[in-house]
């Protein structure tokens, strides 16, 4: 089975992407999904981040309250390091097991969808790489509009993760998201029929 690592930076658009891939029909495992499922109530990790970070981090009925806990790593890189320590390795696992699934039924190609997949090493164990890209003007101001925050908070979060422009090095497909949504429906449409033809080479 032929895995695409599809990535991207804060408000390049990238679950835009993924949307426009789910619509295809192409299989995805998706690590925002998987970390939401890995930090729901009475997990494992759950519990980790409750007895590190403290009752702050908790909403009023005891999940993890992700706006909370975002703007507390967000602001401290060494908490920001705990959190990915305690949170990324079950996420792994789980990503690993619904990948095998996927190749036990037979899937020719799957898209492994992660924020961090170059920062995390997961690109040296894909197949290829699709970085999505926006300049980081569009990228703030995406974040702002989204997420409700000042630019200056916006601009705090985009920095906090590696450069877009580092992504692109390890990049073996960019998708531009600069334009409309149609011209990216028709990229990413595009980009999905080479790869299955590229998986049916290989596989063939």
């Amino acid at each position: 089975m032929r895995v695409i690592g599809l990535t991207g930076g804060i408000g390049s658009g990238k679950s835009e992407v993924s949307n426009i891939l789910r619509s295809l029909g192409v299989p995805i495992v998706d690590a925002d999904e998987l970390t939401h499922a890995a930090q729901a109530r009475g997990e494992p990790v759950w519990r980790e981040i409750w007895q590190r970070f403290g009752w702050s981090v908790l909403g009023p009925n005891g999940e993890i309250h992700r706006r909370k806990l975002g703007y507390l790593v967000f602001h401290d890189s060494q908490k920001r390091q705990l959190l990915n320590q305690l949170v990324h390795p079950r996420v792994r696992a789980m990503m690993a097991e619904q990948l095998e699934v996927l190749r036990q039924q037979g899937v020719l190609a799957a898209v492994l969808d992660v924020p961090l997949l170059i920062e995390g090493g997961l690109h040296t164990m894909v197949d290829e790489v699709w970085v999505v890209y926006a300049d980081p003007a569009l990228q703030e101001k995406r974040v702002t509009e989204r997420d409700h925050l000042d630019a200056s908070e916006a601009g705090r979060r985009i920095r906090a993760q590696m450069p877009l422009d580092q992504k692109l090095q390890h990049a073996h497909f960019v998708i531009d998201n600069r334009g409309s949504l149609n011209a990216l429906k028709d990229e990413v449409t595009r980009l999905w029929q080479n790869a299955k033809k590229r998986a049916e080479l290989v596989d063939g």
